[in-house]
């Protein structure tokens, strides 16, 4: 929790994001992703000054469980001096027993967002799902948040002025609004009128025009005139038998700009490898022009020019 320290912004976890939407996709099915199309609303998790701090939480915390579908999950919420925002103690359950942060008791307007986070944790806990090393991990559960509907509260939960700033969760701003973009874009949703804090829409409308990006990108036919250009030097020089891949060059995350890879194996013909735009599972197709595809893994048709 950053909290009047530096903020960190930008994109440097954007290839673990991808990861962990590719991961969700993977390990709930597309069937099960798309029962969560619907946000956690504003006024589910509202929490007032005059509200009782323990009455308030707990009913927090019992909106987001129910969010989650995790019925039968119980969270006992606390307060207590700390450095982190909030913790839960992942056990068998059915009762998780949370802390939150001793700040919280007068920024209670952020409660909701400390709360999406760690019942976030307990989903993924009994997903049996997690990634290595506590920072992909911590990535994970954000990027689990926010594409499953109540991480928008975490983005709104970042606000900043000349003396003093806040965030929270490991993802910078951008992150968290590239991720509820990526939402909004599969779920048709507009979570833009949500946010009460200006530094949280800016955030997002910047993540909204990296996800953008990711579904024009070529070999996909709504690429723009540069990379279509890029990709028919890189296509004849892969078809020459040179090797194939992408030519260098970087996103605003420092990912590859050109993220697809040619595949040529002996007599047949030439492929190309490239990321799903909606769950960045790697896709391959023949290249031989204009080709439909469809995902395996989130189903989205994709209009190719290969």
């Amino acid at each position: 929790m950053a909290d009047g320290g530096p903020v960190e912004h930008g994109y440097p976890h954007l290839e673990t994001v991808r990861a962990a939407i590719t991961a969700l996709y993977r390990r709930l099915s597309y069937v099960t992703v798309r029962t969560f199309d619907i946000s956690v609303a504003p006024v589910d998790v509202a929490f007032c000054d005059t509200d009782d701090l323990h009455l308030g939480a707990q009913r927090v915390a019992r909106e987001l469980v129910r969010h989650y579908g995790l019925p039968d999950a119980r969270l006992v919420v606390g307060f207590r001096e700390m450095r982190h925002a909030a913790n839960v103690e992942l056990t068998a359950g059915p009762e998780y027993f949370v802390e939150l942060n001793d700040r919280f008791r007068t920024h209670r307007r952020d409660i909701g967002a400390a709360l999406a986070h760690e019942v976030a944790h307990v989903y993924l806990h009994r997903l049996d799902l997690s990634f290595p090393g506590t920072r992909d991990n911590e990535i994970l559960t954000d990027t689990t948040a926010a594409y499953l509907g109540a991480g928008w509260l975490l983005l709104d939960a970042f606000r900043q002025d000349g003396v003093s700033s806040q965030k929270l969760g490991y993802l910078t701003p951008e992150e968290y609004g590239y991720v509820v973009a990526k939402r909004a874009l599969a779920f048709g949703e507009d979570p833009s009128v949500w946010f009460t804090s200006p530094q949280a829409y800016e955030a997002y409308t910047e993540g909204m025009a990296l996800a953008r990006r990711d579904a024009r990108q070529p070999p996909l036919a709504a690429a723009g005139w540069t990379g279509r250009r890029r990709y028919a030097r890189d296509r004849r020089h892969a078809q020459d038998g040179h090797g194939g891949g992408g030519r260098p060059g970087h996103e605003p995350g420092g990912a590859p700009s050109a993220p697809y890879s040619f595949i040529s194996a002996g007599p047949e013909p030439l492929r190309v490898s490239f990321p799903c735009p909606t769950c960045h599972q790697r896709i391959r197709v023949p290249v031989r022009g204009r080709v439909r595809a469809r995902c395996g893994l989130c189903r989205t048709v994709l209009e190719c020019d290969t």
